[in-house]
């Protein structure tokens, strides 16, 4: 799993390539780190690239959410493919975040 974060027109992008499972989680968790505190950002998630997510990836996303939601920053998921919403759905995570 490859990971990158850019600032995008005051947003806070994370890129994702690969599939987030459970051996890369330790590390994606790591390369998330500067959106656990968004100072006013809002964040996005970009899943044009990633192939797969297991729970343990599903529990970073939730881990962003909890620390961007009470700083007032948004967290949108985009790009993400059918297979990927379909997890989303059934896990009840397509109630929790915005999707562009």
């Amino acid at each position: 799993m490859n990971t990158k974060i850019k600032e995008e027109n005051n947003d806070l992008v994370m890129y994702f390539e690969g599939r987030l499972d459970t051996a890369a989680a330790p590390e994606v968790e790591k390369a998330a780190a500067p959106l656990m505190d968004p100072e006013g950002h809002n964040i996005i998630l970009d899943c044009t690239q990633m192939q797969y997510i297991s729970s343990s990836g599903l529990r970073i996303f939730l881990s962003i959410l909890k620390n961007a939601k009470p700083k007032g920053s948004h967290v949108y998921i985009r790009g993400i493919s059918d297979e990927i919403r379909s997890v989303f759905a059934m896990t009840g995570f397509t109630n929790l975040f915005e999707f562009l």
